[in-house]
């Protein structure tokens, strides 16, 4: 940390800045934001990395030549909801104590980004929300993302509202508008970025016929555990059976998933269970992807961006931008259903390919900067000036006569 002149004199510290990464998608998405403030050399970003995806986070920090300035031991595995989060809640009590920011930065509405915010509340701590203002309308779906999303609301100072839906949202729960800033989202930064940083690596399984239509599907939410998973996994079987596409289902590695996928996906075939991607990798074969299925928020985000036919495997979403913009369309998880659409889909190739228009309701890939650079501005007081040893009267005035002797 190193001083800095204000212009008046004065001398300031760099304003210390904390960036709470719990999970793989946290870490993508505020990657540019800590990119946008190391560029600003009256800042000094910090990056927490959680432990909640102990592995995974700092992987994904790796891909955009980031390191995580703190790594918190990962929560006891086998642990529900309370303990991590008390877990998670008592290393950032420690965090705060030894790092001392002056603001705190969370993404989203994980079991980090929650325990971050009360953390910073309970410090005293400004509280940035990155990617404030999304409501699915139901506080139980998504489980338990609908309710810390709209908890961090209560704590935070500034927020971060990623699409004029979310803005608005934030306006209507009566935030104050000096208070919520439209930034865009800062996944379509990230996608951008992760292009200029590393090449384009093909992972497409040699047993994947390529003039086939390609299924990109992904499945991990919480509320889809159990025999809504069972569904989709027996969808897909129906889907690859039809003999006229490819199915790439990228699983997710809780066992409570990854034993019901190999079990029902193994063996059939145009079927393709692949392990979890590296970002990169993940981006290449969406961008070849015909259709996607998904119940992940980020990916509803990634794919509109690339133009990507989208069916959200839930009953809601709170990124209604896309399906308003007709690139995305709510299926649930009922294995008909599913059959049904992605069929419907299949059968007019050509339709579905002319349906491939990236899609801007995200952001324009500058959200990142008008981020960091809010946080500059509207916390610039809070900057420590470094205080210099005063000389007394007297001995200046000795000083003074010695160099008159010189």
């Amino acid at each position: 940390m190193s001083p800095l002149d204000a212009g008046d004199g004065q001398t300031l510290l760099p304003l210390r800045v904390s960036l709470i990464v719990g999970t793989r998608p946290e870490a993508i998405k505020l990657a540019p934001v800590a990119i946008a403030l190391l560029a600003m050399p009256e800042v000094e970003p910090m990056i927490w990395c959680t432990g909640q995806h102990a592995h995974w986070a700092p992987e994904m920090l790796a891909h955009f030549n980031l390191e995580p300035s703190r790594l918190m031991p990962p929560p006891p595995s086998g642990q529900g909801l309370t303990q991590m989060a008390s877990h998670i809640l008592t290393q950032m009590q420690t965090s705060i104590q030894d790092d001392r920011p002056q603001v705190m930065i969370v993404q989203g509405d994980t079991l980090s980004a929650f325990t971050g915010a009360v953390a910073a509340a309970y410090a005293g701590l400004p509280l940035v929300h990155v990617e404030a203002g999304l409501r699915s309308g139901c506080r139980k779906d998504p489980f338990p993302e609908e309710v810390h999303r709209r908890a961090i609301a209560a704590f935070a100072d500034l927020h971060c509202a990623p699409t004029e839906a979310a803005w608005q949202t934030l306006i209507d729960e009566k935030l104050s508008a000096s208070d919520v800033l439209l930034s865009g989202n800062t996944v379509i930064d990230a996608l951008h970025l992760i292009r200029d940083l590393v090449p384009a690596n093909d992972l497409t399984p040699a047993s994947m016929d390529p003039a086939r239509p390609l299924i990109v599907v992904t499945c991990h939410r919480r509320e889809n555990w159990g025999a809504r998973y069972e569904a989709v996994c027996k969808a897909m079987r129906q889907l690859a059976r039809r003999g006229d596409c490819e199915v790439a289902f990228v699983t997710h590695p809780n066992p409570a998933l990854s034993d019901i996928a190999r079990v029902l996906l193994d063996g059939q075939p145009r079927l393709h269970r692949l392990p979890p991607l590296a970002y990169p990798s993940f981006m290449n074969l969406l961008e070849r992807a015909a259709l996607v299925l998904t119940d992940s928020g980020g990916i509803q985000e990634e794919a509109a961006a690339l133009g990507v036919p989208t069916l959200i495997l839930r009953d809601t979403t709170e990124r209604s931008e896309g399906v308003a913009a007709g690139i995305a369309r709510l299926v649930g998880t009922v294995e008909a259903d599913i059959v049904s659409a992605a069929g419907g889909l299949l059968d007019d190739l050509p339709a579905l390919r002319a349906s491939r228009v990236p899609c801007d309701a995200y952001g324009d890939g500058r959200a990142a900067h008008r981020i960091a650079s809010a946080i500059r501005e509207r916390w610039s007081d809070r900057r420590t000036p470094v205080v210099h040893p005063q000389i007394s009267d007297p001995a200046a005035a000795l000083a003074s006569r010695l160099r008159a002797r010189a």
